[in-house]
């Protein structure tokens, strides 16, 4: 929320893409998307798999129209070139902008005017899990204390936040809670990926021992993204059976992340999502997807103790290991047999 001597028109644009039929978009359309995106203006930062954040400010004289009128622009083209629907949230600030999206019905175009009053009154009545970065237990533990919706949160001092929730994430969410966000749009390209694969001596038929792969697997994808300072926001499982056809699963995180044991319970959620009973599994692949830079990424909010420890851990883990190696420290579970694979 600016202060009057700072106002500017919005134009910051949150888009999230979606063929007409309702499903994602694919890899490529999303690429053409952000190309559609470039076309107003070059500072396009892409989200993946289906969503980019643009700042248009600087566009808007040149095309002689405010933000909705390029928003609409893009929105016709998206429909007539690649017959993709946007919804957009249009504010003066990235989580205002996505909050609007969040709360637009598909295709539509919704504003949140940078004047004071306008923002109070589309933040005040929301839940406080609304606000990007709050999650189910930072929520939780606010409603403990009254303070369920935004607008309670906003109104709340601000000591108050920080005795609740430490000194940094009760600043933050104070700040959000009023409609404040000073994160710029930072343009890049869409994030690559990173996997690794685990090729079983023999074909498996004990998920235990699939399961010690994944464990083993996660935990080298971990230390990987965190040794290339990226983080995943998704993560894909593919099986590989005895016949040489392949079932492949992909589940979006809780948020983005390099951590090991959050990347293994995904690993195992996919598993056993899979239901493969006796099936005889030649290997299992990992691959962390829609990467981004650590520091550029929405961590969510979190004042666990058990949290930061196991943080700390993984930290010193990665320390024995850029001194003595990668094989000087791992998971005791992990399987010793077969051969695990780095792709790229």
């Amino acid at each position: 929320m600016s202060t009057p001597d700072t106002a500017r028109p919005p134009g910051m644009l949150h888009v999230r893409f979606r063929a007409t039929d309702g499903t994602t978009v694919s890899a490529g359309q999303f690429e053409q998307l952000l190309r559609l995106l470039a076309q107003f203006t070059p500072v396009v930062e892409a989200l993946p798999p289906d969503a980019a954040l643009a700042d248009v400010r600087g566009a808007l004289r040149y095309f002689d129209r405010d933000a909705a009128g390029i928003a609409e622009l893009i929105r016709l083209r998206a429909l007539v070139w690649h017959g993709v629907r946007c919804t957009i949230g249009i504010a003066a600030n990235p989580l205002l902008a996505r909050m609007a999206a969040q709360g637009a019905a598909p295709g539509e175009i919704r504003t949140v005017p940078d004047e004071p009053g306008a923002v109070t009154a589309f933040l005040d009545r929301r839940p406080a899990s609304a606000l990007h970065g709050v999650g189910p237990a930072t929520a939780r533990t606010l409603s403990a204390y009254g303070l369920d919706s935004v607008g309670r949160i906003a109104a709340a001092p601000p000591a108050t936040l920080q005795r609740i929730l430490g000194a940094k994430t009760g600043r933050v969410v104070h700040e959000r809670a009023r409609g404040i966000d000073p994160t710029p749009v930072v343009p890049n390209a869409a994030a690559r990926s990173m996997g690794a694969e685990h090729r079983f001596a023999h074909d498996e038929l004990d998920p235990a021992r699939r399961r010690r792969a994944l464990l083993s697997l996660a935990d080298d994808l971990g230390a990987r993204l965190r040794g290339s300072g990226q983080v995943a926001r998704a993560l894909t499982l593919t099986v590989r059976y005895a016949d040489r056809s392949t079932t492949t699963r992909t589940r979006r995180l809780d948020g983005p992340t390099a951590h090991g044991p959050a990347l293994t319970e995904a690993a195992y959620a996919l598993h056993a999502a899979l239901g493969l009973q006796r099936a005889r599994v030649r290997s299992v692949a990992l691959r962390a997807e829609d990467l981004c830079r650590a520091e550029l990424a929405a961590r969510q909010l979190s004042f666990d103790p058990s949290d930061d420890k196991a943080h700390r851990i993984e930290a010193a883990v990665d320390r024995a290991r850029a001194r003595f190696g990668a094989g000087a420290v791992h998971p005791a579970a992990t399987l010793r047999r077969g051969t695990p694979h780095a792709q790229p």
